[in-house]
């Protein structure tokens, strides 16, 4: 959970996590849609379908029990060389190094690499590994995060209550809050797309889970068209649809996406050409991946015809 956000984002989801399937047996057995939902909002959606698979690997090949070195570790689903050390050292007191984030900062403005970004990662590493001692790998591991964290921050370091600072070569050069630099990212494009959001006379809900592959794989989701520059419309029903007249916009971590909302209110004999009606009982709008939450926000409930805008019905010929 900690890969890509924080702790503060994570501690609620942790929790809940570890209250509902406290066992890494109890998560192997876990239905994957259950996972999903109960991962939705954290974002990164790969993470929790690997975690499944992880989970799946250790009780079913693995008797239950995690590997301690970081070659095995690494082996398994979704961890990679970061976690992979980090779980070496933390949890089974392995003399590995530890780089995120934070460390790179540190190691940046100790030993002034004033070499970009992702460029200096190899060099960063390096000054890491030799700095890393054989005993209590861990404890020291989370005291350099912990540093980055809290006193060695991207903007306004306290360099003042720092215990390195009578080593910090940025600091002692006057340049510590300008490190690490960063080659700078390309602009994100823009990719757009409309989601259809289908009451039915019941109060029933049109959803569909998306393919386990790729963007919010697995998750419960409004039917959409593609996401792209000028996407073809893909009504899951035949309806007279109507534009809501309103705009989700989402930042992903390579794109931006913008998704118009088209409306429709549908008879209880409809029958949908994808997804799958949901009672309105049974649906829970925190089960949905933030944008599919913020189509819901907007569109939901449903408007008067009379205050919807104009009439869209010709995308679906």
């Amino acid at each position: 959970m900690l890969q890509q956000t924080t702790v503060a984002a994570v501690r609620g989801y942790f929790l809940a996590f570890v209250e509902r399937w406290p066992t890494v047996r109890d998560l192997a057995s876990a239905e994957d849609e259950d996972v999903m939902a109960a991962w939705a909002g954290l974002g990164y959606y790969a993470r929790a379908r690997n975690l499944l698979k992880c989970a799946r690997r250790v009780a079913d090949e693995l008797d239950g029990k995690f590997p301690s070195t970081r070659a095995d570790l690494q082996d398994l689903p979704g961890i990679g060389p970061y976690t992979s050390a980090a779980i070496a050292s933390i949890a089974f007191d392995q003399p590995e190094t530890v780089v995120d984030g934070n460390v790179e900062r540190v190691m940046s403005r100790l030993c002034c690499v004033e070499e970009p970004l992702p460029n200096s990662k190899p060099e960063l590493t390096r000054l890491a590994e030799g700095l890393t001692p054989n005993a209590r790998a861990g404890d020291y591991a989370q005291a350099v995060m912990d540093l980055g964290a809290t006193v060695c921050t991207p903007r306004n370091p306290a360099c003042g209550i720092c215990p390195l600072v009578s080593r910090c070569v940025a600091r002692e050069r006057g340049i510590a809050q300008e490190l690490p630099r960063k080659i700078r990212k390309p602009a994100k494009p823009i990719r757009n797309g409309v989601a259809y959001v289908v009451q039915r006379a019941d109060g029933a809900l049109l959803v569909e889970t998306r393919p386990p592959e790729g963007l919010l794989g697995g998750m419960l989701g409004w039917p959409t068209t593609d996401w792209g520059e000028r996407p073809p419309p893909a009504p899951p029903i035949d309806a007279d649809w109507q534009s809501l007249g309103a705009e989700v916009r989402h930042t992903f971590t390579h794109f931006h996406l913008r998704l118009s909302i088209r409306v429709a209110r549908v008879s209880d004999r409809a029958v949908p050409e994808r997804g799958r009606f949901m009672p309105w009982d049974e649906f829970d709008a925190s089960a949905l991946p933030t944008v599919m939450r913020k189509v819901h926000d907007l569109a939901l409930p449903l408007p008067d015809a009379a205050d919807l805008g104009q009439s869209v019905a010709t995308e679906a010929d």
